[in-house]
């Protein structure tokens, strides 16, 4: 259930019928979800929200699909049913496959798994997997990376 009233194209403020516009030429179709019509109330997260959900799902060095798989993925771990909802839509408009979200609903499970074991653990991240640390080159010897399956050379 709402927590505020979801506003009819009618109930609009100028500010907020203009991105509403916005949001049906972007995307090609007459159709505003339920979550920007919750947003409405407030034109400027309106805005600034539709602003920022243009720019990241913008064509890019990722694939359409990979990136709503993406959300999808995140909005399991947040446990956001209604993301979860809109964005498997999404991803199976753009080509996503039952094999492709039983896959993607198995990593984000698993990852969730392992993360709460290594947190609970406080498992030390290796100097090999760190970001800004030396190559991996130059911290394994070649019996160490095969232990840990990195490939030298």
């Amino acid at each position: 259930m709402a927590t505020v009233t979801l506003l009819s194209d009618a109930e609009l403020s100028p500010e907020a019928r203009a991105v509403f516009e916005d949001i049906r030429k972007t995307r090609q179709s007459d159709f505003v979800n339920n979550f920007w019509r919750a947003l409405a109330h407030d034109p400027k997260t309106l805005r600034r929200t539709w602003e920022s959900i243009k720019e990241v799902m913008a064509p890019g060095a990722l694939d359409p699909k990979v990136k709503e798989m993406l959300y999808v993925a995140v909005s399991i771990a947040h446990g956001c049913s209604y993301c979860i909802h809109s964005h498997t839509a999404a991803a199976r408009a753009k080509g996503m496959t039952d094999a492709e979200y039983r896959e993607m609903v198995a990593i984000v499970g698993m990852a969730s798994e392992t993360n709460r074991l290594v947190t609970a653990l406080g498992v030390p991240v290796d100097d090999a997997f760190l970001v800004n640390a030396p190559s991996t080159r130059d911290l394994c010897t070649r019996a160490a990376c095969r232990t840990t399956g990195i490939r030298v050379g």
